[in-house]
C-alpha cells in the first residue's frame, strides 16, 4: 500500500467546510491540490516546462477548465459518449481563471505553464468554478514554479439588499441582483467579473471589497499550507532586451517613435511605426549583417518597448494622449437604427475607429438554446453572439472557429442587456443578438452592448432601459497614476488595467476588469467608477437622440407570437394520440406551437389571424365553453333526437337536441337543415361530461320547412348522451313528458 505524504487544512469558510489537500493525487505535476467545498470537489494541476520556449515574445500560459461530467451524475450524450469540446461556461471559466493569475508571473517568464481544473463532484449549489482561482494559485504556490501570490477568488450575491458572499447557486441564480466575480491578492484587488441588475457604483464597490475580505482569509490558508508543503522556486531564464541593444534603438529612433505615437489616425500611425520600423531593420543590417539574424527579435522588441515608454510618459506626466483627447473625453460617436432591410431590428454604432452592428432576430420556443452542462438542462430565451473578424484591425486571417476572446467579450454583452429583459409572460419570444465587429480600435464588447441596444429598440423589444458601455483604462508607475475615459486600442495594449463598465442611468449591468499589475487600491476603483458613470451618461444621451426608446410595435418582418395558459391536465388531448392534434392545428392555421410542461402555449406566426385561429382551436380544446358563449360550425352527424356541431375550428363537438333547435316545435332535425350546414349556437354547458348547445334565440339560422312531412313516433330509447330520451307526441298541442 501506498505511503503518502498527504498535508491538508479545513476551515469554516462562508457556511461550509473547505477542504484543501496535497500528496495523494497528480503527485507528478509541479503543483496539484485537491480542494472540497461542501460537497463540490475540484483537482488543479499545475505543470512547467522545463526549457523557455525559443523566439516566444508572450508569457505561453494554457489554462483548462474540464467538467466531467460524471461529477453530477450524468452520462455524456452524443454517439461517442464521452466528453468532447469544453462548454461555454467551462471556456469562461478558464478565461477568468487565466485573467487572474496571468499578471503574478515574473516579466521575461517564457516557460510553458499548464493549469488544469478538473471538476470531480458537484453537488449543485456550491458552483465549482468559484474554486478555481483558489485551486489556480495554491497549486502554483506550492509549486516550484515561479509565481507573484498567493492569490484566491469569490463569488458575490446581493440577495435582500444584503451582500452575501458565496451565496448557494439556488440563491445565486434565484432572488440575488448580483453575480460577481472577485480576485485578489491579500493586498488588491486583481480581477472582476460580474452581471448586476441595476446597481449603484456604491454597492458595487461595496460588494468588491466584501469580497475581498473574506479572499484574505484565503490568502493567509495557502500561505500557511506552503509553509508546509511549498517546493523551493526553480531558477529560470528570463528573457530581457540586451541593453546595449535598447540603448541604441533608443538613441538612433526614439524621436521617429515618439513623433509617430501622436498621430491622430490610427492606421496613419501604424503606417509611421511600420515604416520607422523597416528603416531600422534595414539599417542595423546594413551595418550587422553577421549578427542581424540572431539580433532582429531584439531590435523590434526594443522598438515595441520605446513605444510603450513614451506613449506612457506622455499620458502620465503631460497628460497628452495619443489622439489628442483629454482624459476624460469620449470619442466621436455616431448612432444609427434600421440599417438593414428584412432583418427583425438593426443598428449601426460606431465611437472613433471602433465600429458594431448588431441585429436582433425574434423566433419562437423551438429557438431556444439547449444547455446541457453539469447543472439541469435548461434553455436559454435570450443569447448574444460576438464576432471579432480579421478585416476588422486591417489584416488578412483566416476565419476559424470562435475562441475564447469572442466567447468572453459576448458574454460580457450579454449579461449587459439581460439586466433589462422585458418579462418573459409578457415578451414570449426568443430573442438573439449578433454582433459584428467591422472595425476595431478600443472596446469593441461595449460598442456591442451599444448596438445591441440600439437594434433591440429599434425591433420593437419593450427593455425596461436603453444601457450603454464604456472601458477606462489605468497608466501607473509607482504611486503616480491617471485614469483614462475610453480607451483606444494602443493605450489598452500598453496600459495597466481595462476596466469596462455597463448600465442604465439607474445602475450598473455588467463590469470587468483585468490588470496587468499586481492589484489596484479602493481609491483608484471609485474613480474608475466615477468617470465610468459619467461617459455612460454621456452616451446614453447620445443614443437617446437617435431613438427615444423602443418602438410600439414590432418590424413588418418580424413574426408574432401569441402566449397564454391552459390547464397542465388538458396538455395530452392538445397534444393528441401520437401528436395527431397538434399537428392538425399547425397544418390548419400555418403557425408554430410550443406547449411547455407549465401549460404556456406560444404560437408564432407573421399572421394575426393564423394566431387567433390557432388559439380559438387550443382553448376550445383546453377550456369548456362558458354557458351563453356563442359559436359557429358545421353539422357533422343527424340523429332523429338532434343535429352534433364542430366549433372552435373543429376540435370540440356539441349536440343540439332537437328541442333546442327552434322555439317552435321540430319533428326532425332534417325538417330544418342538412349534413354540413354551417350553424349559429350557444352554449349550455357541461352536461355529463358532454357538451350541450342550443340554437334557440340565435340569429342567423335557418327556419324550419313548413311543408315537411310529419314523422312517426319514435320509441323511447336512450341518446347519445347516456341519459333516458322523452317521447315526444305527434300532435300539434306542444310536448308531451311520460314518465316511467
Amino acid at each position: 500500500m501506498h505511503n503518502f505524504n498527504i498535508i491538508k487544512r479545513e476551515i469554516d469558510f462562508c457556511g461550509r467546510k473547505l477542504y484543501v489537500e496535497t500528496g495523494r493525487m497528480a503527485k507528478q505535476a509541479n503543483g496539484s491540490v485537491f480542494i472540497r467545498y461542501g460537497e463540490s470537489s475540484v483537482l488543479v494541476t499545475a505543470t512547467m516546462s522545463k526549457d523557455a520556449v525559443e523566439q516566444q515574445d508572450f508569457f505561453p500560459l494554457t489554462v483548462d477548465y474540464i467538467e466531467k461530467m460524471y461529477a453530477s451524475g450524468k452520462i455524456p450524450g452524443g454517439f461517442f459518449k464521452r466528453e468532447a469540446r469544453p462548454t461555454t461556461d467551462a471556456t469562461l471559466s478558464a478565461r477568468v481563471i487565466d485573467r487572474s493569475i496571468r499578471p503574478l508571473f515574473p516579466d521575461g517568464f517564457r516557460n510553458q505553464v499548464h493549469v488544469v481544473l478538473n471538476v470531480l463532484s458537484y453537488d449543485g449549489e456550491n458552483d465549482p468554478s468559484a474554486l478555481g482561482i483558489l485551486g489556480a494559485s495554491l497549486a502554483l504556490t506550492i509549486s516550484d514554479i515561479p509565481f507573484h501570490g498567493p492569490i484566491a477568488g469569490v463569488t458575490v450575491g446581493y440577495i435582500d439588499d444584503q451582500i452575501v458572499v458565496n451565496p448557494y447557486q439556488s440563491q445565486l441564480n434565484g432572488t440575488s441582483k448580483l453575480n460577481l466575480s472577485v480576485a485578489a491578492s491579500a493586498s488588491s484587488v486583481v480581477m472582476i467579473e460580474s452581471a448586476a441588475a441595476e446597481l449603484s457604483e456604491e454597492v458595487m464597490l461595496d460588494a468588491v471589497y466584501t469580497g475581498h475580505e473574506e479572499i484574505k482569509k484565503l490568502c493567509a490558508l495557502q500561505e500557511e499550507f506552503a509553509s508546509l508543503a511549498g517546493k523551493p522556486k526553480v531558477e529560470v531564464t528570463l528573457v530581457a532586451i540586451p541593453k546595449d541593444i535598447m540603448a541604441r534603438v533608443e538613441a538612433d529612433f526614439g524621436q521617429r517613435i515618439a513623433d509617430a505615437a501622436i498621430i491622430l489616425g490610427k492606421q496613419e500611425r501604424q503606417d509611421a511605426f511600420d515604416a520607422a520600423e523597416a528603416e531600422m531593420l534595414e539599417k542595423y543590417q546594413a551595418e550587422n549583417s553577421e549578427t542581424y539574424e540572431e539580433d532582429e527579435r531584439w531590435y523590434k522588441n526594443a522598438f515595441e518597448e520605446l513605444i510603450r515608454r513614451y506613449v506612457r510618459d506622455s499620458i502620465l506626466n503631460k497628460h497628452h494622449r495619443v489622439d489628442g483627447r483629454g482624459l476624460d473625453d469620449i470619442r466621436e460617436i455616431t448612432c444609427e437604427i434600421d440599417v438593414l432591410p428584412i432583418v427583425h431590428g438593426s443598428a449601426l454604432f460606431t465611437r472613433g475607429e471602433t465600429q458594431s452592428l448588431g441585429t436582433v432576430t425574434l423566433g419562437g420556443g423551438s429557438d431556444e438554446q439547449v444547455i446541457d452542462g453539469l447543472e439541469i438542462e435548461y434553455k436559454k430565451s435570450f443569447y448574444l453572439h460576438y464576432n471579432f473578424p480579421p478585416f476588422s484591425v486591417g489584416e488578412a486571417g483566416r476565419m476559424g472557429p470562435v475562441g475564447r476572446r469572442e466567447l468572453g467579450h459576448g458574454n460580457l454583452a450579454e449579461r449587459a442587456l439581460k439586466a433589462v429583459l422585458p418579462d418573459k409572460e409578457g415578451f414570449p419570444y426568443t430573442m438573439r443578438i449578433v454582433a459584428d465587429t467591422l472595425e476595431s480600435n478600443g472596446s469593441s464588447s461595449m460598442a456591442s452592448i451599444c448596438s445591441g441596444c440600439l437594434a433591440m429598440m429599434a425591433a420593437g423589444v419593450p427593455i425596461q432601459a436603453p444601457v450603454a458601455g464604456i472601458a477606462n483604462g489605468l497608466i501607473m508607475e509607482g504611486g503616480n497614476y491617471v485614469i483614462l475615459t475610453d480607451i483606444m486600442g494602443l493605450e489598452d495594449h500598453l496600459g495597466d488595467m481595462d476596466f469596462k463598465c455597463a448600465g442604465t442611468r439607474k445602475g450598473i449591468t455588467a463590469m470587468q476588469m483585468d490588470i496587468k499589475v499586481e492589484g489596484i487600491t479602493k481609491d483608484i476603483m471609485r474613480i474608475a467608477l466615477e468617470k465610468a458613470q459619467a461617459a455612460r451618461f454621456r452616451i446614453l444621451d447620445i443614443m437617446h437622440e437617435c431613438i427615444e426608446g423602443p418602438r410600439a410595435d414590432l418590424a413588418p418582418t418580424a413574426p408574432r407570437i401569441e402566449a397564454f395558459k391552459v390547464p397542465v391536465d388538458k396538455i395530452g388531448e392538445i397534444i393528441g394520440p401520437s401528436g395527431k392534434m397538434i399537428k392538425s392545428i399547425i397544418e390548419a392555421c400555418q403557425v408554430e406551437i410550443d406547449i411547455q410542461d407549465d401549460g404556456t402555449v406560444r404560437i408564432l406566426s407573421p399572421n394575426k389571424d393564423s394566431i387567433m385561429k390557432a388559439k380559438g382551436m387550443i382553448k376550445g380544446i383546453a377550456i369548456d365553453p362558458e354557458i351563453g358563449e356563442e359559436f359557429e360550425g358545421p353539422i357533422t352527424r343527424i340523429e332523429p333526437y338532434g343535429i352534433f356541431v364542430k366549433i372552435l375550428g373543429g376540435v370540440k363537438e356539441g349536440m343540439v337536441h332537437v328541442s333546442q333547435m327552434h322555439t317552435s316545435r321540430i319533428g326532425h332535425p332534417e325538417d330544418m337543415v342538412k349534413m354540413g350546414d354551417i350553424v349559429h349556437v350557444k352554449s349550455l354547458g357541461m352536461d355529463k361530461g358532454k357538451l350541450a348547445l342550443t340554437m334557440k334565440g340565435v340569429a342567423g339560422n335557418p327556419e324550419p320547412d313548413p311543408n315537411a312531412p310529419k314523422h312517426e313516433r319514435e320509441p323511447h330509447r336512450r341518446d347519445d348522451r347516456g341519459g333516458d330520451r322523452d317521447r315526444r307526441s305527434g300532435g300539434r298541442g306542444g310536448d308531451r313528458f311520460h314518465r316511467r
